[in-house]
């Protein structure tokens, strides 16, 4: 196993810990897909995740901004 920080996940864990002892262990990083997706594209597309929030919230008004957040603390109360 690795020295990175470690899941407290008992099911992930033993996942792990099944795979290496096989030899069939999947690389720990997160860039790497398994999916068939291209990880460039996956990296492109994370990064304009980062700054898309940053730039609404730049955009919007304050009475916007406000808005909005009520209605999100309104949908978490209301669950």
């Amino acid at each position: 196993m690795t020295s990175k920080k470690k899941s407290r996940d008992f099911n992930k864990l033993a996942f792990q810990v099944v795979a290496e002892a096989t030899g069939q262990a999947l690389a720990d990083d997160p860039t790497i897909s398994t999916t068939g997706k291209n990880p460039a594209a996956v990296a492109l597309g994370h990064l304009g995740g980062l700054k898309g929030g940053p730039a609404r919230a730049k955009r919007l008004s304050a009475k916007k901004r406000k808005e909005i957040a009520r209605q999100a603390a309104k949908a978490r109360w209301n669950k």
